[in-house]
């Protein structure tokens, strides 16, 4: 099992359209990517920075995802909103 944390810096003020989006991304994984097993956003102290969970089942399921068209589609129009890279960790479950 592999677990993600993404930290996300977002634009100030994208606040509504960013979490819009993130809403139709997370709800696309949970429909269409059975190697998921959690996709969730959550807000931090900061108005402008967010961490995304996530777990897969496995390598293929995490390259899965990346590959999805709704990933690749909601994923370009994320980058209006974001503010630099996301910092991405990808853990091994022990």
């Amino acid at each position: 099992m592999l677990g993600i944390i993404a930290t996300l810096t977002i634009k100030p003020g994208t606040n509504k359209d960013f979490e819009d989006t993130m809403g139709k991304l997370a709800a696309a994984v949970r429909a269409n990517e059975p190697g998921n097993k959690l996709y969730a956003l959550h807000k931090t102290d900061d108005a402008n920075v967010y961490v995304m969970l996530e777990r897969y089942d496995d390598q293929a399921a995490l390259e899965a995802h990346r590959a999805a068209p709704h990933f690749k589609e909601l994923g370009r129009k994320l980058g209006d909103y974001l503010a630099g890279r996301p910092d991405v960790k990808v853990m091994q479950e022990v």
